[in-house]
């Protein structure tokens, strides 16, 4: 949520960074309108309220004087009629003005590229292992190069088939040594960032409405979320809701920021928009696991806290051995929450392609004012803290890119290194036949 304060003084700044992100200035006109009609009635309700005292006390004097109060009783009775009335027709306006605020997106920060879509992102840095030299891969020329579901099929350890039966498009079975991959995978994962300072964390999985307005999914991308029928609940797309809302509500101690978590959750997504769009494999699932990262900090310590979390998640794929590059979304590719993203998309040889891995997130204080989280700072002002969040990483994903960068002639594929002793010592996944 932005600050109306902000907004008010600031309306033809704001009025350029929100047409930045797709909203029309002329919405803002309509919002900052209702607010000063709001702001107007609430004065007149106030001074209302105050000739109320001011002839309740008439009346009270008249009485201990005998005195007939009939006219000032009445007046009483008009004054009450009309503070009644202004505050029907303030509780609409807060309605209104609210609805508005809840489905404006945050500011971009100042130095996030502007343009309409992914086109207008920016490449940071590119990295691959040193044996592949200038190349992002190793398999370039490779004519036996295969898709990561062509291998997982083969291998026998993906079961995409099976997944349709039973559940639908876009759901699958992790087979024998394909579930003890993506086991060792999001155990590495967990086990990094632990050491990086993060607090591992189980959360629930189902979360309240007010759990998603406050991490910005609602009301705007209902339609995207699995609802538990009957009641005000939500499959989480993202362990970021329940992370992020664990403090909902609570001044936290500033000696204790940054606080940081991880937690591995299963993430539930419709994925209403993406007709079409990697139909096959792992890339865009229905279910899928992510090893999620948030950090609640101080304002002035958010964007360095935004590299460290970025480096972070660089950590895992390069010392899984993946080539990636990292961007920085332009203001039309970012998500609703964020002030500033780094994408960090990692290289598919088969597509030729890099593809997204994590997304790494300042929201600034938007998350924060919607779910009141925060601290005291040097002067002992409450102050909103500023929550980031990133993947580290898209558990599928991961297991996608190690089976197409790690792939050999013969079907085989070659674990890497730093997950052999999560899988036991094993080095390769060979073929095996399932019934």
């Amino acid at each position: 949520m932005l600050d109306i304060r902000y907004m008010r003084k600031n309306s033809a700044e704001v009025k350029q960074r929100l047409e930045d992100r797709g909203v029309n200035p002329e919405t803002i006109d309509e919002l900052l309108e209702l607010d000063q009609k709001r702001r107007d009635l609430i004065q007149k309700v106030e001074s209302l309220k105050a000739q109320r005292n001011d002839v309740s006390d008439k009346i009270a004097f008249a009485k201990r004087q005998k005195e007939d109060a009939s006219e000032a009783i009445l007046q009483m009775k008009q004054v009450g009629a009309d503070i009644k009335s202004l505050d029907n027709e303030q509780t609409l306006l807060d309605e209104q003005v609210r609805e508005i605020a809840a489905h404006l997106p945050n500011m971009a920060a100042f130095d996030v590229p502007v343009g309409p879509d992914e086109s207008a992102n920016v490449e940071q840095r590119k990295w691959a292992p040193e044996e592949y030299g200038s190349r992002p891969h190793a398999l370039e020329e490779a004519s036996w190069v295969k898709a990561h579901y062509e291998i997982g099929e083969n291998l026998g350890i993906l079961d995409f088939e099976r997944g349709a039966k039973v559940s639908g498009a876009r759901f699958l079975y992790y087979v024998g040594d394909g579930a003890r991959l993506e086991r060792a995978v999001y155990n590495f994962m967990l086990d990094e960032h632990r050491q990086e300072g993060y607090t591992e964390m189980i959360t629930p999985i189902v979360v309240n409405d007010s759990a998603m307005f406050g991490t910005g999914q609602y009301p705007k991308f209902q339609d995207d979320a699995y609802r538990v029928e009957g009641l005000n609940q939500t499959y989480i797309p993202t362990a970021e809701v329940p992370l992020t809302n664990y403090y909902s509500g609570e001044e936290l101690p500033s000696e204790d920021l940054p606080i940081k978590f991880t937690a591995l959750s299963p993430s539930f997504r419709k994925e209403a928009g993406s007709a079409g769009k990697d139909t096959r494999g792992l890339i865009r699932l229905h279910q899928f696991n992510k090893v999620e990262m948030v950090k609640f900090t101080k304002p002035e310590d958010s964007y360095e806290e935004l590299e460290k979390m970025t480096l972070d998640a660089e950590n895992i794929l390069q010392k899984l051995n993946l080539p990636y590059h990292v961007i920085v979304l332009s203001t039309g590719d970012m998500g609703f929450s964020a002030a500033k993203t780094y994408d960090i998309e990692v290289w598919m040889p088969q597509q030729d392609v890099y593809r997204e891995i994590s997304s790494v997130s300042n929201t600034e204080d938007f998350q924060a004012r919607r779910m009141h989280i925060t601290y005291r700072d040097a002067d002992n002002k409450l102050q909103l803290v500023h929550t980031l969040n990133g993947s580290g990483l898209a558990v599928g994903r991961t297991v996608a890119a190690i089976l197409e960068n790690y792939q050999n002639e013969d079907g085989s594929v070659t674990i890497p290194e730093v997950l052999r002793p999560y899988l036991g010592g094993q080095e390769k996944l060979e073929p095996t036949t399932h019934h």
